[in-house]
């Protein structure tokens, strides 16, 4: 178990590295709108659930509001894993309706991470009032600022020096170190340790001192050993038979019925709302409803916190799963009645003769080798 939440804070705060906050606000508006929708209706619909949830799926003790927030929180968030791979097989990352997708799916990672701090904060307090949780979400805004103000500086001073150090060895010690110092005093300051390994993660990933390569050992090491363990002990706590009682069978098939609704509904009303076509906001609402990755997360921390009990942790995990393996299927259909536009099919190409030339570039470097492909592009 310790190898394991080891994994899950490392693959957490190589999933932050990731994040492209400017590539957010090129998407604008639009992405602002299909994020919001598709997490405010899953997460009210959610909540809901939480407090209609019969007593089988409910641990002792734990009060029916922060309950019912966390599998409010649990419905309403998206796998950026899961969704960058889809898109990345069906050569849809670098058109249009996958760029806002992965955009959409980044501030519905970066909410989700935030509404779990708050509502894990409120299940450790075992607080009934408001206080609480204003309490944690002034933290919460604290934490933010510092890591904005002090954490950048600090972690390009740390990059800088490790970059001298022979190799990449240093460097992922370094990195290594960081994401579990902040994940620590998350932990310390009530939060989850994995929103201080996911700040973290998001802080080192847009230093310009980051040498991306050098961490290539540590991200397949914690993608072949680390994570696929944090994974099997979330499948051991798993208890199918859980579903043979009748409550908590019904419950799941509502759950996952309101799951994949709700989200769909949600992320085509808000690209509606941004004047997207019918067919592009069908193509939104199944990317998005792929949780993957991160309700299981989810799931593990409800489960440790002793908020949710072993059925509607199998619940969770089970709706993780379904909507991951209705993600490609529903996103190809959507997709394939979009036609690309002539900017699109120019970017593709680009893409396509970016990758042909990858050992093929002779004495050219990379940088001069993709400044032609650039031109190239911009002329198409």
């Amino acid at each position: 178990d310790a190898v394991g939440q080891l994994g899950v804070l490392l693959l957490v705060g190589l999933t932050g590295m990731h994040l492209d906050l400017g590539f957010i606000r090129r998407q604008g508006r639009s992405a602002g709108w299909i994020s919001g929708a598709g997490l405010l209706v899953p997460l009210v619909l959610g909540t809901g659930i939480g407090f209609l949830a019969p007593t089988e799926m409910i641990a002792d003790g734990v009060d029916h509001t922060v309950f019912a927030l966390f599998f409010g929180v649990a419905l309403c968030v998206s796998a950026i894993p899961v969704i960058a791979k889809v898109l990345m097989e069906m050569r849809l990352l670098h058109r249009d309706i996958g760029q806002l997708i992965l955009s959409a799916a980044v501030i519905d990672d970066v909410v989700g991470w935030l509404l779990l701090s708050v509502v894990s904060a409120l299940a450790t307090a075992g607080a009934r009032t408001g206080q609480a949780a204003v309490t944690a979400v002034a933290l919460l805004a604290a934490l933010v600022l510092v890591a904005l103000l002090v954490g950048r500086r600090a972690v390009a001073a740390v990059l800088r020096a490790a970059d001298r150090g022979a190799g990449g060895l240093t460097t992922i010690a370094a990195v290594t170190v960081m994401l579990l110092l902040s994940a620590a005093a998350t932990q310390a300051m009530g939060f989850e340790a994995i929103l201080g390994a996911f700040v973290c993660g998001a802080l080192v990933g847009s230093s310009p001192d980051l040498k991306v390569a050098k961490l290539a050992p540590l991200q397949a090491f914690v993608a072949a050993v680390l994570a696929p363990i944090f994974f099997a002990t979330a499948g051991l706590r798993m208890d199918l038979t859980e579903l043979s009682r009748p409550p908590v069978l019904v419950a799941g098939i509502v759950v996952l019925a309101v799951a994949i609704t709700a989200k769909f509904a949600g992320a085509y009303l808000g690209a509606r709302i941004a004047r997207r076509s019918r067919w592009e906001a069908l193509a939104l609402g199944a990317g998005l409803n792929s949780r993957g990755v991160i309700e299981v997360i989810i799931a593990m921390v409800g489960l440790r916190l002793g908020v949710l009990t072993t059925a509607s942790y199998t619940v969770i995990v089970l709706v993780a799963v379904v909507t991951s393996m209705m993600a490609p299927p529903l996103l190809r259909f959507a997709a394939s009645r979009i036609a690309p536009t002539e900017e699109e099919a120019a970017r593709e190409e680009f893409f396509d003769a970016l990758q042909s030339t990858g050992g093929e570039t002779g004495g050219k470097s990379g940088g001069e080798t993709g400044r032609e492909l650039v031109t190239t592009a911009k002329e198409a």
